[in-house]
């Protein structure tokens, strides 16, 4: 595990030094695509982008880069990739809502082989490499042994990204789950889903960066994942992928039917 830890250490240090300085201090820019960005993105960016490959001599693809830039590193580095989000949740980190990450991941062959996702503000480090188990602070996820019926159970959805307007409908009229919640960070959705914090996940398309880390924990701590288009989650469409999962086994299989019958 020394690799993850060295990938800890440093996303720590990173937080330390250009990120919580920088909280509820800086102000917002908007890319072209209508999604913020702040000097403390950049400054995150730069430090993880400069350091990484001392750990794994591979390239980093960032949130923060021209399209083209994305599109050049992924199809050129099959055989290593850092993929990393430097501060997921920008508008939550703006407004002083403390539900924000930091996440990396190593990929090789488009499967995320290592990720690490960090919240500052609660000192909570999830991470997970693939074939030893996920974990948060030292202890292996999930937290919770107990699991919810279908009627009790706790869901992340972001119904925004939701390309049938059916399953949108159906969701918000006759969702069999207990529960909704949508708290603003892909990355630490998939680790609330890990922890057991949340029973299911569906999110309608989340980019690289949103994905890369957080998967892994999830399936190294045991959950199941597909998405709206496949049940082979790791083929699908890389720059917008879709999300269907849960951490417990049966409760997956109720709800990847529940989703598919609702396309």
């Amino acid at each position: 595990m020394q690799v993850v830890e060295q990938v800890m250490q440093l996303v720590r240090d990173v937080a330390a030094h250009e990120v919580m300085p920088r909280f509820l201090r800086v102000g917002k820019t908007r890319k072209d695509d209508g999604s913020l960005f702040t000097e403390a993105d950049l400054a995150c960016q730069q430090a993880l982008s400069e350091r990484l490959p001392a750990i794994l001599p591979h390239p980093v693809l960032g949130e923060e880069m021209t399209r083209e830039e994305q599109d050049a590193l992924w199809d050129g580095n099959r055989n290593g990739l850092w993929v990393v989000d430097p501060i997921d949740g920008t508008t939550n980190f703006l407004n002083g809502l403390p539900y924000f990450a930091i996440s990396v991941a190593w990929m090789v062959n488009g499967v995320s082989q290592l990720g690490v996702i960090y919240n500052p503000v609660s000192d909570e480090m999830f991470y997970a490499r693939r074939g030893h188990g996920a974990w948060l602070n030292q202890q292996r996820l999930p937290l919770k042994t107990t699991r919810n019926s279908m009627g009790d159970a706790i869901a992340a959805v972001e119904v925004k990204y939701l390309r049938s307007g059916k399953l949108a409908s159906r969701m918000s009229s006759v969702a069999p789950f207990g529960s909704q919640r949508s708290m603003g960070s892909s990355t630490l959705d998939w680790c609330f889903l890990a922890a057991g914090r949340y029973d299911l996940y569906l999110h309608g398309g989340q980019r690289l960066w949103d994905y890369a880390a957080g998967a892994v924990i999830l399936e190294e701590a045991g959950g199941r994942v597909a998405s709206l288009n496949t049940d082979d989650y790791w083929t699908d469409t890389v720059w917008k992928r879709s999300v269907i999962a849960a951490i417990d086994p049966e409760l997956y299989a109720q709800w990847h039917r529940w989703v598919r019958a609702n396309q």
